[in-house]
């Protein structure tokens, strides 16, 4: 992509009242545009972002047999009647409208009820089980405070699965694939090392649900680790008694207390959604059982802003390569720069390589300080001076600052290696 077709554009400042790194950062760099608090608008650059990480959760989830579907947002309010979660003072984050006959209806802040109800119309026999979907879908929360950026909005992107099964050990044993490929997620997305699966509150539902708990220091929630040679026990701040009461964890001695953001969560239903919901099936001896429920979650746009708070600098964004917008940024200088690294930009092109050249008539300095503030992991400078001198050209990483010249054709290879 050139950045002159591109009509976004970086900026110094950023609206009043945004107190969120995250959001600032993003919006300096032209990746989003703020419409109110809690609610963003992803430019070219940002959406990039987010269909890449939604490309790698896609891909894991695939593999465990999930099927991707896309639910409306509208919500059915008999619906939520019927585990209570339609009245306010059991959740309090509805966004509730009426249609034109009056009657009402909310926007989905989650989708167990809904797809609950889809699913009777497809599961009648223990044949139909297991089914596995999941979904990319917009949820509407009307929170209270919604000051942490792009982490904690009224609306935001999400990827829920869920997972109806016929009995309690099937559903155990696709518990324990979806946190595995849960923990492939975070690594792909640059955030293994730093993500622990979390003993959290387990609700009514079974003693202890998981969530996937991130070290940042923006983050909402505190987290005591156990380390113990390559394996971590971690256990959210609200369950930590309890954890010692039950005999997971001895004591507090010894624990590390970090500060963390919550990127995914894995939920065991058991077969109370299906109770209350009425989701039943025939087994092989004719009976009619109740089905057995998981419920996993992951912030796509958390992830993002969580991941803009951990590696960004006082330069700017800084992107892992597998999320980045474009792995590799070329910026052209001078006459004969800007015709070279449009033939090099080309070249690229053709070979299936999506770059971004900073084609623009801008000064030098200018181009360079968009570059560190939009973040691509790789930086190429094409200009006069080295076109006129040895033809050694800069490669520089954005990570690390380091720098290395090369000669147009081992930049045509390392750019066709990532």
């Amino acid at each position: 992509m050139r950045l002159s077709k591109l009509y976004i554009k970086t900026s110094k400042t950023v609206p009043s009242g945004e107190e969120a790194k995250n959001a600032q950062l993003l919006i300096k760099a032209g990746f989003v545009h703020k419409e109110m608090a809690g609610a963003y608008d992803y430019l070219p650059l940002g959406f990039k972002v987010l269909e890449n990480i939604k490309k790698i959760v896609r891909e894991e989830l695939e593999k465990i047999d999930a099927n991707e579907i896309l639910m409306t947002t509208l919500q059915r309010r008999e619906i939520w009647e019927r585990t209570t979660r339609w009245s306010d003072d059991v959740v309090d984050v509805w966004f509730k409208t009426n249609l034109k006959d009056k009657t009402e209806i909310g926007l989905g802040w989650s989708h167990e009820e809904p797809i609950v109800e889809m699913l009777k119309n497809h599961i009648q026999s223990y044949k139909d089980l297991p089914v596995s979907v999941f979904q990319f879908q917009n949820k509407m929360r009307n929170e209270l405070r919604a000051k942490s950026g792009i982490m904690r909005g009224r609306e935001f992107l999400m990827k829920d699965l869920y997972s109806i099964h016929e009995t309690k050990e099937d559903l155990e044993v696709y518990y324990a694939k979806v946190s595995k490929a849960y923990e492939r997620i975070f690594e792909h997305l640059g955030l293994g090392k730093d993500t622990f699966v979390t003993f959290a509150c387990g609700g009514a539902f079974t003693k202890f649900s998981h969530e996937f708990q991130t070290i940042c220091d923006a983050g909402e929630d505190y987290v005591y680790l156990k380390r113990d040679g390559e394996k971590t026990l971690a256990f959210n701040e609200e369950i930590l008694d309890q954890a010692i009461e039950e005999g997971e964890i001895d004591s507090k001695e010894g624990l590390e207390k970090v500060k963390t953001a919550e990127v995914g969560n894995i939920f065991n239903f058991g077969t109370q959604k299906s109770e209350e919901m009425k989701l039943v099936f025939t087994d092989a001896e004719g009976k009619e059982r109740y089905a057995y429920m998981g419920s996993y979650g992951i912030g796509i746009t958390r992830v993002m802003g969580v991941i803009v708070e951990k590696f960004a600098d006082d330069k700017g964004l800084v992107w892992p390569e597998n999320i980045a917008p474009f792995k590799v940024h070329v910026v052209a200088i001078g006459e004969k720069g800007q015709e070279l690294a449009g033939k090099f930009y080309d070249e690229l092109a053709n070979s299936g390589v999506d770059a971004l050249l900073d084609d623009r008539d801008e000064r030098p300095g200018v181009k360079f300080a968009d570059a560190e503030l939009m973040g691509l992991p790789w930086r190429i400078t094409i200009g006069d001076r080295a076109i006129d001198g040895d033809g050694l050209f800069e490669l520089t990483e954005r990570a690390t600052g380091e720098t290395q010249k090369m000669d147009y054709q081992q930049l045509m290879d390392f750019c066709l290696s990532r």
